[in-house]
């Protein structure tokens, strides 16, 4: 990076550091876009002018409001409430709702930006918003979820709309936290309209909508693998995660010739030298979807498979790794055994998975790497569907949805290749995403003036 560009970048992060103090996931998902994207800027003189970057890094809007509701027992509990609307430069803000203790103003925030260029992406018209609480959903009855979600939306509902703001699932937040939110907004506004998304198929959901992200994610690392001649077929695979995203990239994984030896929640991993199969798969969408039970659960069930309490899979050597999970699970020691154990291929299923030592590591061994930006935009676009058909009172087919799907995910690898190709003909997919989204974003935040 030259002097003048690499100027630019310590003066904007010394300015953005001092106005968000404390806030380290969004600082970072800044700093990887901003190094990425600096010398453009620095080219384009009327960017800094106009000061995108500094627009873009600060939310449209932040609502924060508390969340009150009572236990079984009769007890009242009260929770944090947010939602960031990051941009809406593109389109409406989109954006899931995340139930985790874990959430507070910093994740919030950083997966509200990363979700705006992950929307531009996708080539839909979306702009970027995330949501959420530290609301635990795990150990809670039906109705505790309920009266939870219920109370969340009667807030929520004053901020969203079809051509607002589209929420929709995350982690903690799955078809049943859907239903009860879509449910009190319907009540509260006696409309019904497309303004979640991730609902049921029998009223406004869109097929293969669970399974977009994973199917997605899948799709963009064959992708990445062809550009060195390759394919997933008699790969070994290691996913980390047990939720959606975790779940449908395993079996795309497999339907695409691969063996799946891990799988994880909070708690540990599984390793299965066998491989999973259509059986184990199943037994896995009802541990986790029906029972809502724990992933040791498995190694009970299927004895040839070790479960490992308290550790990340990343130590059992593959070819592909799918961090399908939370944010920096992959650190320098992962990252280093990632290496080590003969890994090609890094594809992200999670939102910013990977802290920037450990892709340091990752891209200096010339492996294949790709953010969830762009890897893991399947969701959000099968979203941006499910409001299409929505619009249209229509319901598509599954092969339509696949079809576009898989369009969608072979154009945001374009995009990447077309802005991270390198001379000596590797991509850094990290540098792609970036730009072809920023760039998309530049341009109509530059047409709408000063807003």
């Amino acid at each position: 990076m030259e002097n003048f560009t690499q100027r630019y970048v310590d003066g904007f992060m010394g300015e953005l550091e001092a106005r968000n103090p404390g806030e380290k996931e969004f600082l970072q998902a800044v700093r990887e876009v901003v190094e990425s994207v600096a010398p453009y800027v620095t080219e384009n003189p009327q960017l800094m002018d106009q000061k995108i970057l500094e627009r873009v890094t600060e939310p449209e809007r932040i609502v924060i409001f508390r969340v009150p509701w009572m236990d079984d027992r009769g007890e009242i509990h009260i929770n944090r409430g947010f939602r960031v609307q990051n941009s809406s430069a593109i389109g409406p803000y989109k954006g899931g709702i995340r139930f985790h203790p874990s959430v507070n103003l910093s994740i919030m925030k950083f997966l509200a930006f990363e979700q705006t260029f992950k929307n531009a992406l996708t080539t839909l018209p979306m702009g970027g918003a995330k949501g959420g609480s530290d609301f635990n959903p795990r150990g809670k009855s039906d109705l505790e979820v309920m009266r939870f979600c219920q109370s969340f939306m009667t807030e929520l509902y004053r901020h969203i709309g079809a051509d607002t703001d589209v929420p929709a699932g995350d982690i903690g937040v799955g078809g049943r936290e859907i239903g009860y939110l879509f449910g009190q907004y319907k009540r509260i506004r006696d409309e019904f309209t497309g303004t979640l998304t991730g609902k049921g198929i029998s009223w406004g959901g869109s097929l293969l909508r669970p399974e977009a992200t994973g199917y997605g994610l899948c799709y963009f690392a064959e992708q990445m693998l062809a550009t060195r001649g390759e394919s997933f077929e008699g790969k070994k695979v290691n996913i980390s995660g047990a939720g959606n995203v975790a779940q449908y990239a395993a079996q795309k994984a497999m339907r695409l010739g691969a063996k799946v030896q891990t799988l994880s929640d909070s708690d540990g991993f599984i390793y299965d030298p066998e491989g999973l199969d259509e059986e184990k798969m199943e037994y896995v969408l009802q541990l986790k979807n029906i029972r809502r039970g724990r992933i040791k659960e498995y190694a009970q069930k299927y004895p040839q498979a070790q479960y490992f309490p308290g550790e990340r899979p990343w130590r059992i050597p593959c070819d592909i790794a799918l961090p399908c999970a939370t944010q920096n699970e992959i650190e320098k020691a992962d990252a280093e055994n990632i290496v080590k154990g003969g890994c090609i291929c890094v594809a992200e299923g999670a939102n910013m998975p990977t802290t920037p030592e450990a892709i340091r590591i990752i891209q200096g061994a010339g492996l294949l790497y790709s953010p969830g930006k762009a890897s893991n935009a399947g969701g959000v676009a099968t979203s941006g569907l499910e409001m299409s058909q929505n619009s249209m009172r229509q319901s598509w087919t599954s092969e339509e949805v696949d079809r576009y799907l898989r369009r969608i995910m072979q154009d945001i690898h374009a995009a990447c290749l077309q802005y991270g190709k390198n001379p000596d003909g590797s991509v850094n997919y990290v540098k792609g995403a970036n730009m072809a989204g920023f760039i998309k974003v530049a341009r109509a935040m530059t047409d709408q003036g000063l807003v």
